[in-house]
């Protein structure tokens, strides 16, 4: 199984790389696969490259969705113990 999530650039550097935050990491990544990236954009991110640009409201809506999963499953975790 693949997983690809969204990322926001919070930096552009040389040779189409880029930081990328979520959840408090930061990623250096790779933009050469998306042209026409901005600082403040969100990208979906798939092994170390951004694949395509994405809706920030989209890429909200699923960083929500993730953040309400890991809470569940923390909450799972801490039942079972």
């Amino acid at each position: 199984m693949c997983l690809a999530v969204p990322v926001r650039v919070e930096r552009l550097l040389d040779n189409e790389m880029a930081v990328v935050g979520i959840g408090g990491l930061r990623k250096e990544i790779s933009l050469a696969l998306v042209d026409g990236v901005r600082e403040g954009d969100y990208v979906i991110l798939h092994v170390g490259y951004a694949l395509t640009r994405l809706d920030p409201e989209e890429a909200e809506r699923t960083l929500a969705l993730f953040a309400e999963l890991a809470a569940r499953l923390d909450g799972r975790e801490e039942a079972e113990r």
